[in-house]
């Protein structure tokens, strides 16, 4: 593995962790210039094809179900692990289902249920977007029955 400070090769673990989605987490340091670092590896298992409503279809892109998670968390006081988390979560149960192709609509449901229980605003801006809310009626609406199920 490589420094990112000096760009040395010569680098040694000292830690690892394994996390519950399967990847590892190595604490580094650098031989030469003792700069530590951490480095993250995760199995590449096969995901299924999108198919979008336009019946195209596309590969899984991980980063791109990540930027749209953001979107909805931004300025939010939701942490990027959390967002990693859900993203990751995501990803595990398109694995787990062992299909070749799943709608682009599977993966939403996914992501706003995972935001409802992480942002509620995050979840409602998804919403909002994903769902079909189209006036501020059926925002108010999707914000009552929130409010009625969360007990508030």
């Amino acid at each position: 593995m490589q420094c990112p400070q000096c760009q040395s090769e010569n680098t040694r673990v000292i830690d690892t962790t394994h996390d519950s989605h399967g990847g590892i987490r190595r604490r580094r340091v650098c031989e030469d210039c003792n700069h530590r670092f951490s480095t993250y590896e995760r199995a590449i298992s096969s995901t299924p094809m999108i198919v979008k409503r336009d019946n195209t279809r596309e590969e899984f892109d991980r980063e791109k179900l990540i930027q749209g998670i953001r979107i909805s968390c931004a300025k939010r006081p939701v942490p990027a692990a959390e967002i990693e988390r859900l993203a990751g979560e995501v990803e595990a149960k398109l694995q787990q289902m062992n299909k070749l192709e799943v709608p682009s609509r599977l993966i939403g449901d996914l992501v706003i249920e995972g935001l409802k229980n992480l942002d509620q605003i995050a979840y409602i801006r998804y919403a909002i977007v994903y769902l079909p809310l189209n006036n501020l009626k059926d925002i108010q609406a999707e914000i009552n029955h929130l409010l009625e199920s969360k007990g508030e």
